[in-house]
């Protein structure tokens, strides 16, 4: 408990991650969006097949996660019984997710939703990309990105250039529990087996410590 960590996460707000979703290429827009919306792993996300996405019923069904080795992906099962699960799609991304299995998916029911250019699982390097320049104008002092692209330059943009792939499940996990879900629905949706696993992503974001304070004073004023 008295340890420091080496990267201190900061969920993202609604409006930075529509920045950053916008700035990704297109056949990567829908991974960022169940990244954070749906708060699934990396693993999960590049195993996601056509089969497991029950567009009709907006439920994704979690039953498998790939793990990069130095031999390459390796496709097993979740690692507890609870990371094996059916998370629900937010109704919004039910649109974005039936243009992106026409657009970028084959047809098949075993295609990756996400695959490498060479048909296999998205490496995070890929994913990433390449860091943009950052040039600030000497008259106006603003600050703009230059080149680079994926990850990398989407982040910067979105004013957020320290950003982890993986705070995207941090911030799912945050918008989440705002919704008044309870400790135990918040287990079942990040596929956590223990509470303490599950508070890890919890975080208190500045706008609801504004929203927690304004409601406070209306208690005082009667």
């Amino acid at each position: 408990g008295a340890t420091n960590r080496a990267h201190k996460v900061q969920p993202l707000t609604v409006d930075e991650l529509g920045v950053l979703v916008a700035e990704m290429p297109e056949d990567r827009q829908l991974l960022c969006l169940f990244a954070a919306w749906c708060a699934l792993r990396f693993g999960e996300l590049v195993e996601l097949r056509r089969k497991d996405v029950d567009v009709k019923n907006a439920t994704i069904k979690v039953r498998r996660g790939a793990v990069r080795t130095g031999n390459g992906f390796v496709v097993g099962t979740p690692k507890s019984e609870a990371g094996a699960r059916d998370v629900a799609i937010p109704p919004h991304l039910v649109p974005v997710i039936r243009e992106h299995l026409a657009r970028h998916v084959d047809a098949g029911r075993e295609s990756l939703l996400f695959p490498a250019k060479n048909g296999g699982h998205l490496q995070p390097s890929t994913l990433y990309g390449s860091a943009p320049r950052r040039v600030k104008d000497a008259e106006t002092g603003v600050v703009s990105w230059e080149g680079g692209g994926g990850f990398y330059r989407a982040r910067a943009v979105a004013g957020r250039p320290q950003l982890h792939f993986h705070d995207l499940r941090h911030t799912g996990a945050v918008l989440a529990a705002q919704t008044g879900a309870t400790l135990a629905e918040l287990m079942g949706r990040l596929g956590h087996s223990t509470p303490g696993a599950a508070m890890r992503y919890q975080h208190a974001g500045a706008a609801r410590d504004k929203a927690i304070a304004a409601a406070l004073s209306r208690m005082a004023e009667g």
